[in-house]
């Protein structure tokens, strides 16, 4: 079966987002929170946000908490942020890992679908 990994890296600081919280939601019909999950050491979550066992098909969104992160790791930035979370919203349609990492600064913030 497929599975749904992350990671995150903070290209204003040149590091891994250490600590940054993620959440993956399923939006096909009710929505419903699938993990709620914070970054480790490598920007990268222990586990993926959707393992083999729970993987179906259908719509997501990974939610990342970058205004709580940055305002962390500082320094200060303007309140409120330019950037308070980044929402990615994918489909998943093969039974393959969709790995889907965030690059984020404070003013912008990039995604694909990785490997």
């Amino acid at each position: 079966m497929g599975w749904i990994t992350t990671h995150v890296l903070d290209t204003a600081n040149g590091t891994p987002a250490v600590g940054m919280r993620v959440t993956l939601t399923r939006l096909d019909g009710t929505p419903k929170l699938i993990c709620d999950i914070l970054t480790n050491a490598d920007g990268r979550c222990d586990k993926p946000v959707l393992d083999r066992d729970a993987y179906v098909a259908g719509s997501y969104e990974l939610m990342f908490y970058v205004g709580e992160y940055f305002r962390r790791v500082g320094p200060k930035r303007p309140d409120p942020p330019f950037l308070e979370q980044v929402p990615i919203r994918f489909g998943v349609s093969e039974d393959a890992h969709y790995h889907v990492p965030l690059l984020v600064s404070p003013y912008a913030y990039s995604t694909y679908r990785g490997s």
